[in-house]
């Protein structure tokens, strides 16, 4: 009797651990595999690589708003001094103007330009972007003017 009953529970056992790995395979997640994820990534990763040379001027002159905008930003405050002291100031203190931190600077730098005033007199003034990043990885880096008339240009392009 004893025997029987081993051999009872035995297949009991066996029967239930059956039913339950029947039923993992019925209730089975669709998903994708790891090869097909991966598949996925490296298409993804050559059609950036096919994009980015394209995407290169865009992003520079995306980047070359920052320096127009410090310019400009500039050139208001030296007005501004010019019509209280009636002259122009070749200090960037002296008018208010704060540089942002660079990107070479440290983890929290934002700023892709280094603004300097280059020239300053009682009649007028030039103040120089100069960027401390090759966007485009060519060399050249990217230089903007601004003068007392506002004229803001483009000395070296990127």
């Amino acid at each position: 009797m004893y025997l029987e009953t081993i051999k009872y529970v035995r297949f009991i056992m066996f029967f239930t651990t059956k039913k339950i790995s029947i039923k993992r395979v019925k209730h089975r997640l669709p998903a994708f595999t790891l090869t097909e994820v991966l598949i996925v990534l490296v298409i993804i990763g050559i059609l950036i690589l096919l994009a980015l040379p394209n995407l290169m001027p865009l992003i520079t002159r995306a980047k070359s708003t920052e320096a127009k905008l410090q310019l400009e930003h500039l050139h208001t405050l030296e007005k501004t001094h010019f019509f209280e002291k009636s002259l122009y100031s070749s200090s960037l203190t002296e008018i208010g103007f704060q540089q942002e931190k660079l990107v070479t600077e440290g983890e929290n730098g934002k700023a892709n330009y280094r603004i300097e005033i280059v020239q300053a007199n009682p009649t007028g003034y030039i103040a120089r972007a100069t960027a401390i990043v090759d966007f485009d990885a060519d060399g050249t880096f990217n230089v903007w003017e601004i003068d007392q008339n506002n004229n803001l240009r483009e000395v070296t392009p990127d």
